[in-house]
């Protein structure tokens, strides 16, 4: 087949997902043609079989902001006129469904649209009254529609009245490259006296809770010794940065921004926080997971759905610092139960969320819309590479 996907091309859970998925779908000898506003940061080095084709929007003194939508939807037609693609495959709804379909539209129909369901463009962007309309128009318009979990068909269904069936595929990782490594020199660089390490992974956005990573990580230090590694960026680490240095704890907090390359880091920790107040899967923690790392969270949108409580980690409320406190501490002072939980979280990666299990469900997804939408004058599905 050959593919396109509109994807944000930043360290977000979607622009992941859609730069992996198109990663592995281009390793079964599909052509991916990516399009975007930036080259997606895990689209690193040469690939066979995946092209970029990079969306210019043009400046005008008459327009105040930046005309992407329209700008996309141009690029989307000169790739599917060109390159003769069967699918388009947008993740995230508002812009890149909306310029999918006007592309649609100039194209004819002449073109099949997957629109994936990742999360804050349904429970915050599209439920702005000014954008509302236009996200539930752009997916009962899709000719198949999924999301990243249960709980996120279900908040669609619900905060757009949408009758439109929605397929759940979950987000995936690449288990044979997700896995535990020995790192000693890693490790000792943060712990150097063999402290515990407890690790938060996000883009430091409000839903994520930072501070309260910070202030549990504060509880646990005083009963077990311990390193909190901060991975990421965004607008609330400052405030974080402050709250550390107010509780004096800046010998054991360290803030390392953005990374590329998160297995040796993920490999020499112990336990992972992940206190969001909005998390519609909750990638960050599958990855964890696939390295043995447990997990406590709070019992928020998919993570449920991810996590087994009391197996692979323990789920508390939104808010709840002192339980997460208490699991965390009962967790890191108990080898023996701690790495039970890590072998339970590397199982479940690997039997419900591996890389190649998933594209599997795309692929039939994939072949399903195309049977669906094919006529005389379109696509017809495709035979399995």
């Amino acid at each position: 087949m050959k593919i396109g996907i509109v994807c944000y091309p930043t360290y977000g859970g979607s622009g992941v997902v859609a730069t992996e998925l198109g990663k592995a779908l281009a390793a079964r000898g599909h052509q991916i043609h990516f399009i975007s506003y930036a080259m997606p940061m895990r689209l690193d080095g040469f690939l066979g079989n995946v092209f970029y084709h990079e969306v210019e929007v043009a400046r005008y003194p008459l327009f105040e902001f930046p005309l992407y939508t329209p700008a996309l939807a141009s690029k989307i037609v000169e790739v599917s006129r060109y390159e003769k693609l069967d699918i388009l495959h947008a993740h995230y709804a508002i812009p890149h469904a909306v310029s999918a379909f006007l592309a649609k539209q100039i194209l004819h129909g002449d073109l099949t649209i997957i629109t994936t369901l990742h999360g804050t463009d349904i429970t915050l962007v599209g439920l702005e009254p000014g954008f509302l309309p236009v996200m539930k128009f752009s997916i009962e318009q899709s000719d198949g529609v999924t999301a990243v979990s249960r709980f996120l068909r279900e908040k669609t269904t619900t905060n757009y009245g949408i009758d439109k069936e929605i397929t759940v595929i979950p987000n995936f990782v690449e288990t044979s490259k997700y896995r535990r490594i020995q790192r000693d020199d890693v490790r000792k660089s943060f712990a150097p006296q063999g402290e515990k390490i407890l690790v938060h992974v996000s883009n430091f956005r409000m839903v994520k809770r930072v501070t309260d990573v910070v202030r549990i990580f504060a509880e646990v230090r005083k009963k077990v010794p311990s390193k909190l590694l901060l991975i990421g960026d965004g607008p609330d680490r400052s405030m974080c940065e402050v709250l550390v240095r107010e509780l004096n704890m800046q010998e054991d907090v360290t803030f390392l921004g953005k990374q590329i390359e998160l297995v040796p880091l993920l490999s020499c920790s112990d336990l992972m926080l992940m206190p969001s107040q909005s998390e519609s899967f909750g990638l960050s923690a599958l990855e964890a997971m696939a390295c043995e790392v447990p997990v406590i969270s709070s019992s928020v949108g998919g993570l449920p759905e991810l996590q087994v409580h009391g197996e692979t980690g323990y789920i508390a409320e939104i808010g709840d610092i002192d339980r997460m406190s208490r699991y965390a501490i009962d967790l890191l002072t108990n080898d023996g139960k701690r790495a039970m939980f890590g072998a339970a979280c590397r199982r479940r990666a690997v039997e419900h969320f591996d890389v190649e299990k998933i594209v599997d469900q795309y692929e039939d997804y994939y072949r399903q819309c195309l049977g669906s939408t094919a006529s005389p004058a379109s696509h017809t599905a495709p035979a399995s590479p």
